[in-house]
Parts: C-alpha cells; sequence; structure tokens
C-alpha cells in the first residue's frame, strides 16, 4: 500500500508536490462524493445451504465395484457426515453395536461427492459480493462451482470465504465438493518418508502399516482415526455449516470488545472493528451495550473508511461492571455487545456477542513445595475440581444441543467447576460454550494436538497458524474459555515416551534437534502469538503436561501434571495418596458402563469379558484392558462372580480409586490447586474412563464425584495406620462447622466417638486430626470395624466419609437385608432404604428406564434410613420392574 505524506510547515514544490497535493484532494473528495451509483444501500444477506444436498460414492473410486447401493446419488444432510447418512439411511450397520465397526472401514477408505443446486435471481446477482463461505470441511476437500473449480481445502478446523460473484449466474448454480480419503490421500506421501512421526494410535484394520499413522501430518481429529476408547471412524463431509453471503460494498468482517481493564468501579473495554470496503467512504459505528439487568447504553462515531481493510475502534467505558464469575464463586453476569455498521441508516454489518468481564491469570511462584500453578479469576485463587472432556460422538454433526446441554449439566450436578477440553478432538459450537458461560462452567481449551509429534515444515505450521486465527477469533468473547492450552502430551512423548527416544535414536541429532525446534516454534511462538494476538485476556499454556519449558515436563514440582503410573503402570490405587503435583490434570481408572448401555450394543452371548463384542468396545491395549480391571478388582475387592458382577465391581473400583486421589488432592491444596479426572463422557458405549457413558447414564463414579467435589467436605485419608481427619472449603468466607467421627462394628455397635467445632477457613484445606489405627480400633478387629465422620452446619449433615482398614474383599460383610419402599411425589418417587448392617456401595439400578438418582453408589450404615428421590415420567408399575438394589454383598467370591 502506497501512502503520500506532507510534512506540517513545508511547501510542496516542484512536480512531486503537485502530485501529492492531488492525491490528497482526490482521497479527501472520494469521502465526501462518492456518486450514488456506486453502491446499493441495502444490508447483508446470510443463506445457509441446508436444502438439497446428495451426497454418493464419487466417480472413479475402486470401491464402487463392492458397494453399488451407494453409487447413485442419496440424500445428504449438511452439516453432516458421510457415515452419518449412511447409517440414517440404513446402508451402513450402526458401527457401535456388535462387531460392527470393522464392516465400516471401506467408507473413510473412499472418495466421495457432495452436490447442491443455489438459485439466484437477478436482484441478487446485482448485489455488489455474493461470497461461498465454508465453516468446516472434513477435511481434503475439493470444491467447483458450475464446473469450474473454486478452492481446495485441508483442514478440518479451518473456515474458507470464497468470492463467487463472478462465477455464478441467474437461475440454478452447482455446487459440488468432493471429498478425498485421507487415508489414501496421504498414502503416496507417507510412502515418500524416510521415517515416522510417533504418538499416533495404530490402526487395527490393516489399512496403515504399523507406526506409519497418516493422523500426525493430516489437520483432522485425531480421535477418529481410532484412539483407547474409541473405534476408528474417520469421517468425511461438509462437517459444519455451508452458507452464501450477499452485501453491498462494506462487509464487517470481524468484531471482537477487548477488556482493557477491570476493577470495582469501571470496566474498560476497547470495541474493534474490521471491515472491508469496496472504496473510500463514510460511515458509523455504533456500540450498544446491555448489562446482566437489560439497562443498555449507545455510542456512536461516524468514522472514514479507505478501499480495504479498515481497523477501528471505540472505546466503551461501563461503570460499576458486574463481573463474570465461576460457579460456586458468584453469578456469572455477562453483558450483550452488538456492533453495527451503518451507511446512510442502513446497517451494512452487525455483530452480537454476549461477553463476561473477568480476569484470567495462571500464578507461578517459588515456594517450598517448588513452583505454584494457581489458577486465579478475578483475583481469587480457584481450587479447580472437574475432569477432562472428549468430543460427545465419533460423528460430531449427530449432536443434538439437547445431548450436548444434558452432558455438560452433569458437571455441573457433579459440584465440578473446569473441563479441560482435549487436545485430540475437535473446537466444539458455539452452542457448546455459550452453555457454559451463561452456568459459570470454566474451560481450558486445548488446541487440537493430541499426542502425536506433528512436523516442522512451514507449509503445516501455517496451516496450523491459520486454524488457530479462526478458531480464537471465533471463541475469545466467551469468558469461560480461562485457559488456551497448546497441545494434548506432546511435549512428554518427546521428553519421556519410548518412540520418541527410538526416532531421536534413528534420525540423529541434527534431525532430532530440528523436530525439536518446530515445536518449540508452534507451541511457544505460533499458538502463543495467536492467542497473545486475538485474546490477550486468556493466559496460554503451551501444554498439557509442560513447565511452560522452564523445565521437564510432567513433574510434581513445577506445571501440570498426567500422573498414569496408576492403572497404566499397573500400580495399586493407593499410590495416588504419595504424589501430589500443583496441578493435576490427567489421572484415570477405567470401568464398563451400566448393563443397559451394554445391551444396547451386545446380546446375552457376549455377557463375558473375553467375547469378542466386549474386546472390540475395549481399546485399551488392543482389547486386553479387560484382564487390566479384573487385576483392579481383584487387588480391592476379589474375583467377580458373574459377567454382571465385573460390571458393577469395575464401576466401584473406578469410583473409589478416584475419589481417594481427588480426596487427597483437595485436603493438599495449596501444594495442589486442580484435579481433573480423566474422563467426563464417551464418543460411542464402551469400557472406559467416563464416568458418564455414551447414552448420560452415571456410573457409579459421577455420584461420588458429587460428594467429593462438594463446596465443603470432610475426608478421612488413611496412610501406613495412621487415619487424617480434613476439612476443605471453596467459600470464600469462614464456615462455622461440627464434626463428628464415629468408630463402630459393622453391624452398628458403637465403639468410639470424636466431635469437635471448628470454623473452616475460607479458600482451605485444613487437618483437623490424625488417629492412628491403635487410637481408633483399641483392640476391635479391623475387618469387623469402621470408621464415619460427618461435617454439620447448623445441625444439618453436609458431607460425610467412611474408611476401613482393611481391602473390601478381606471386610466380614454379612448379608445386609436391604428393606425399600417406594411411594409416588409430585415430580416422581421417592426410594426409602434401610439396612440390618453395613451395606457397602449401595446401588439402584433402574436398567433403560430414564431415571435421575438423588444419589446413589453410597455405603448405607448398619439401622440407617436413606431417603432418595426419582424423577422420572415412567410409570410406577415400570418403576418397579426395573428396579433392582445391591451391594458388594455377594458379589465376589
Amino acid at each position: 500500500m502506497h501512502r503520500t505524506v506532507i510534512s506540517k510547515g513545508r511547501v510542496a514544490a516542484g512536480i512531486d508536490g503537485l502530485i501529492a497535493l492531488c492525491l490528497c484532494l482526490i482521497v479527501a473528495f472520494s469521502l465526501i462524493s462518492v456518486p450514488a451509483q456506486a453502491e446499493t444501500q441495502k444490508g447483508p444477506e446470510t443463506r445457509t445451504l441446508t436444502e438439497g444436498w446428495r451426497f454418493r460414492l464419487a466417480e472413479g473410486d475402486p470401491n464402487r465395484s463392492a458397494h453399488p447401493e451407494v453409487a447413485n446419488w442419496m440424500t445428504a444432510t449438511v452439516p453432516g457426515t458421510v457415515q452419518s447418512d449412511l447409517i440414517a439411511s440404513g446402508k451402513l450397520k450402526d458401527p457401535y453395536v456388535g462387531l460392527n465397526e470393522a464392516t465400516a472401514q471401506w467408507v473413510g477408505l473412499s472418495d466421495w461427492e457432495y452436490e447442491t443446486s443455489v438459485t439466484l435471481d437477478e436482484a441478487t446477482l446485482k448485489r455488489g459480493h455474493i461470497d461461498l463461505v465454508f465453516d468446516g470441511l472434513d477435511t481434503f476437500a475439493e470444491v467447483t462451482l458450475n464446473g469450474k473449480a473454486l478452492m481446495s481445502a485441508d483442514n478440518m478446523f479451518r473456515s474458507w470465504r470464497v468470492p463467487v460473484k463472478s462465477m455464478v449466474v441467474g437461475g440454478t448454480n452447482r455446487l459440488h465438493i468432493r471429498f478425498a480419503s485421507p487415508i489414501n490421500k496421504m498414502r503416496p506421501f507417507m510412502q515418500g518418508l524416510s521415517y515416522y512421526q510417533p504418538g499416533a494410535y495404530d490402526s487395527a484394520f490393516g489399512d496403515e502399516p504399523l507406526g506409519q499413522n497418516s493422523s500426525a501430518y493430516v489437520r483432522k481429529a485425531g480421535y477418529q482415526y481410532g484412539w483407547d476408547w474409541g473405534p476408528r471412524i474417520v469421517t468425511l463431509g461438509p462437517w459444519r455449516p455451508v452458507r452464501l453471503e450477499i452485501y453491498d460494498g462494506v462487509r464487517l468482517s470481524d468484531f471482537y470488545a477487548q477488556q482493557q481493564h477491570l476493577d470495582d468501579q469501571v470496566a474498560a473495554l476497547e470495541a474493534r472493528f474490521e471491515i472491508v470496503s469496496d472504496t473510500a467512504r463514510n460511515a458509523t459505528l455504533e456500540i450498544t451495550v446491555t448489562d446482566p439487568d437489560g439497562k443498555t447504553q449507545t455510542q456512536t462515531q461516524s468514522v472514514p473508511l479507505y478501499a480495504g481493510n479498515n481497523s477501528l475502534s471505540l472505546p466503551v467505558r461501563i461503570d460499576h461492571p458486574k463481573r463474570w464469575w465461576p460457579v460456586g464463586y458468584g453469578r456469572p453476569d455477562r453483558y450483550t455487545v452488538r456492533a453495527r455498521v451503518l451507511r446512510e441508516n442502513v446497517v451494512m454489518g452487525e455483530r452480537t456477542h454476549r461477553i463476561g468481564l473477568r480476569t484470567s491469570e495462571i500464578r507461578r511462584q517459588k515456594d517450598e513445595w517448588g513452583r505454584s500453578f494457581d489458577i486465579l479469576i478475578n483475583g481469587v485463587p480457584i481450587y479447580m475440581k472437574g475432569a477432562n472432556m472428549i468430543p460427545l460422538d465419533m460423528m460430531p454433526p449427530r449432536v443434538s444441543d439437547a445431548y450436548r446441554d444434558r452432558i455438560l449439566k452433569t458437571a455441573i450436578d457433579a459440584n465440578m467447576n473446569m473441563l479441560r477440553l482435549w487436545g485430540g478432538g475437535h473446537y466444539f459450537d458455539d452452542g457448546f460454550y455459550d452453555w457454559a458461560d451463561a452456568h459459570g462452567l470454566m474451560l481450558w481449551q486445548d488446541f487440537m494436538f493430541g499426542g502425536s509429534i506433528p512436523p516442522y515444515d512451514e507449509a503445516y505450521r501455517e496451516n496450523v497458524r491459520q486454524e488457530a486465527y479462526d478458531q480464537v477469533r471465533r471463541l475469545r468473547h466467551h469468558p469461560s474459555i480461562v485457559i488456551w492450552g497448546g497441545n494434548n502430551e506432546v511435549q512428554v512423548n518427546w521428553d519421556n515416551w519410548g518412540d520418541s527416544q527410538a526416532l531421536k535414536d534413528k534420525v540423529g541429532r541434527k534431525e532430532a534437534e530440528r523436530i525439536h525446534t518446530g515445536l518449540v516454534r508452534l507451541f511457544d511462538q505460533v499458538l502463543r502469538g495467536a492467542v497473545d494476538r486475538y485474546s490477550p485476556g486468556t493466559p496460554y499454556w503451551p501444554g498439557s503436561p509442560t513447565a511452560d519449558y522452564d523445565g521437564p515436563s510432567d513433574g510434581d514440582r513445577d506445571g501440570d501434571r498426567h500422573y498414569w503410573t496408576v492403572w497404566g503402570g499397573k500400580q495399586p490405587v493407593e499410590t495416588y495418596l504419595t504424589v501430589t503435583p500443583r496441578f493435576m490434570s490427567e489421572y484415570g481408572l477405567q470401568s464398563f458402563p451400566v448393563m443397559a448401555t451394554i445391551k444396547a450394543f451386545a446380546g446375552p452371548k457376549d455377557m463375558a469379558i473375553d467375547a469378542a463384542v466386549m474386546i472390540a468396545h475395549q481399546k485399551f491395549d488392543k482389547g486386553r484392558g479387560n484382564q487390566r480391571l479384573l487385576m483392579y478388582i481383584n487387588n480391592n475387592y476379589g474375583q467377580p462372580k458373574r459377567f454382571e458382577d465385573f460390571v458393577y465391581l469395575s464401576q466401584v473400583m473406578q469410583a473409589e480409586g478416584i475419589e481417594l486421589a481427588a480426596r487427597h488432592l483437595r485436603a493438599s491444596r495449596p501444594q495442589n490447586m486442580g484435579g481433573l479426572y480423566w474422563q467426563l463422557n464417551d464418543v460411542w458405549p464402551v469400557a472406559s474412563w467416563s464416568s458418564v457413558d455414551y447414552y448420560g447414564r452415571w456410573k457409579a463414579l459421577h455420584y461420588s464425584a458429587r460428594r467429593f467435589y462438594a463446596p465443603v467436605s470432610v475426608s478421612l485419608l488413611r496412610r501406613e495406620g495412621v487415619t487424617e481427619l480434613s476439612v476443605v472449603s471453596d467459600r470464600q468466607s469462614e464456615a462455622r462447622l461440627h464434626w463428628r467421627l464415629k468408630v463402630m462394628t459393622l453391624d452398628g455397635k458403637l465403639l468410639s466417638q470424636w466431635t469437635q467445632d471448628l470454623n473452616a477457613a475460607p479458600l482451605s484445606a485444613q487437618v483437623v486430626t490424625r488417629l492412628s489405627d491403635a487410637d481408633l480400633l483399641k483392640g476391635a478387629d479391623p475387618k469387623s470395624t469402621l470408621v464415619s465422620v460427618e461435617l454439620l452446619e447448623n445441625d444439618q449433615v453436609i458431607s460425610r466419609h467412611q474408611s476401613y482398614f482393611v481391602a473390601s474383599k478381606a471386610l466380614a460383610l454379612s448379608d445386609p437385608k436391604i428393606k425399600s419402599r417406594l411411594t409416588r411425589t409430585a415430580d416422581g418417587y421417592r426410594l426409602t432404604l434401610s439396612a440390618r448392617t453395613l451395606a457397602r456401595q449401595v446401588w439402584v439400578d433402574t436398567d433403560a428406564l430414564e431415571v435421575s438418582l438423588s444419589d446413589n453408589a453410597f455405603d448405607l450404615m448398619p439401622g440407617e434410613t436413606v431417603t432418595l428421590d426419582l424423577k422420572t415420567s415412567a410409570s410406577e408399575a415400570q418403576l418397579r420392574r426395573a428396579l433392582t438394589i445391591r451391594s458388594l454383598y455377594g458379589a465376589a467370591q
């Protein structure tokens, strides 16, 4: 862009001065005297292209002879995927059922075509601009319009805008997209490599050689190539909306209300407009801010626009701002900011965002344990309680808003305040983040790198840079995103994992240095730069786990940690008590889903841990995970008697193991300031680390999480013969509490009791007392004795916990003879339970009925009566037929 500058106090002389003066006059005249016929004063129009789509196996694809049933055009859903449409039409067996995953592999190994017709009238053709916009194409796509090449796509996570005014005609226009199989597309490239990037999961179906995984080189959701909790379903299709944007002369290409300052008296924002204009002209910028109570303020400003891109801003002041607070710390108040660009009172562009005023920072200070990892929201150090979240389905467009919101609500219902959005999946839709904003649910948002080592070439890096720009600009107004993370387990892979060490030995020092330099450029510069540029109010953390390149990754003294010595390293769950990282961003134990979910993918003959279907729905260690589960069950509970007992005990083991870790971490505050277990949800019905299964059914772990993540909680942690009683409080004010501890026999005889008042400090964890086994037992039989503690506030029990002196399989359990009574209430039923002796891990099952239980998976004390609320639309007869109640007694040999 050429710019002529005339200095003050000087008279332009000669021909150069005359030219400069003429140019200035031309620009000034154009601003005030644009001919009326130069533009039409009409506002923009958006047409979402959802109708009339069809798809087929692409012409020339080798699979046509084997699958003639999909060679002709079929109705397509857009947004959608090939696989979801084939399943919906009955032309592909549901890959989630039985062994059908194997029979679905040919779809991802084929090329597919989509097309639709777009009708345009003469009035539309006279508009200044017609742009075709793709919010997401999965993944390698060639687009033509009216038979002419339009664009190529190679990144599932990017959006694409193409001007098409010169290519469209009045009447019918044919839009055609050919999607290439990403596996086949990459095959020639892979064959030409001298070595392969490590870290991706091998295909179980032989379509790629072992250790030669193309997913590391492709900007596509990694989990779709298969993971240790998910199938291999390599999707294709227009997975995000497609639309036409029609406008005249001016386009508001981007808008962001950037927070510059925030305190209790004032919030200072800068409303930033990015405007594209055909010619120099005048325009009016308008900002309307609506506060959480509905009060509005509007300001306008006339501005000159120049031909090309215009970056403009307006200052916005909000007096006595209401902050966005995370759940449990205040209201997640939001402001609605509407930006408009007007010309002659015609709206030429408009954007509306709901924003939250908050500060977010990661505080790292040296202390006695190393260096802290504290996340401060509005200056308050928040203890992060939650889980890691993976995608909601293998085919993302199938996920309904209602299902998405239901799964997110399970996090809030379990007293979580943070979810980490794992880097091997995809960026979620706007509604996902809107829900989190509205409910105060904090998000740690990874960029999409899931463990494999990415290539270091410049073209790949620049592709990622544009992806990052697209996603950060799309999501930056969401206050729920309190951290942007660079990747999942890439640095720790390169530092520590065996396949990376083998690669270093193979390629030599110089090439290994190039790979390492590429990682630093990508995660410490490119992605950090994208966040710093477009979302400077949100901290960036270059990976998980990492120490931000200040030292070794995945340690206890600095940064965050992924701890897999338990489960992955086969260590007993009690090992959780020996590690206290500054922030535990991953740890986990597996379990099976409930029997109703298992019956959705398996038949009666499949109900065995070594059945082919059960192995196909157990992805850990190539199907050997069921033996790992059995090992952990045997450690503490004994050998399950039946398959149903194995399923139940797997959930009990998972719940009690994660509870042990979570209670230890919370009790270690401030040494530890966050625990996110792996994982919240599933992408299909499967044995996995989730606490909520694919159908939204809670496992025992999720009920347990609601208790161990309670805002104020009491815990009993037993180490080496000493029981430690701790109280944790997430409240911001002191809590006046009372605790009472009882030692009793399994049949209810009280042996001893301790009780004490307590003032729980704000945002704290404190050890209240330590008692040895000798102090507690006083000669009693440890196999027949338990310890129970209750925490009371205003004479109401707000938390309770039990501890045992021996493993559950060694307890002298007797038949608790659980009694139940079901009565009807206004919105469901009430279930009253009592037991003669201790009932360990009571489980109330309602089979496939949709029932919401107020509690489950708990220890029922001898002689105690517990009342549960059951919300359901089922009839009483249906509920009684489905209802079963069990405990640990009789589950194992």
